[in-house]
């Protein structure tokens, strides 16, 4: 579980540092959200793993098949993260609601 926290706060600072490239000399705001969603959808669907999960030594895979998320599930499962409820709920496998959903799981990379 101490993967995934640290992959998510290095996601979310890195959001929030690309969102203020564009939104200076105001704070981000939900403009940071916005880049997190997208570098989620895009990254987990082509990639497996965002670059915090990179960092981190984390990917995400479909449960079934081990392969790549694909653009629909990692929808599902960016949305749900985003609302940040179903990631605080998990199982005895720490898998939460957002990759129940999305029929995912997140394995060591390495």
């Amino acid at each position: 579980m101490g993967r995934r926290i640290a992959a998510f706060a290095v996601d979310a600072l890195g959001s929030a540092l690309v969102a203020g490239l564009f939104t200076l000399p105001d704070p981000p705001g939900n403009v940071s959200l916005l880049v997190f969603f997208v570098v989620y959808v895009l990254f987990t669907s082509l990639l497996g793993q965002t670059p915090g999960m990179y960092v981190t030594g984390l990917r995400v895979v479909r449960i079934d098949t081990r392969g790549p998320l694909g653009i629909v599930r990692a929808l599902i499962r960016t949305v749900l993260l985003c609302l940040l409820v179903p990631a605080l709920i998990w199982d005895r496998d720490y898998r939460g609601l957002h990759d129940k959903a999305s029929a995912a799981v997140v394995v060591r990379a390495r």
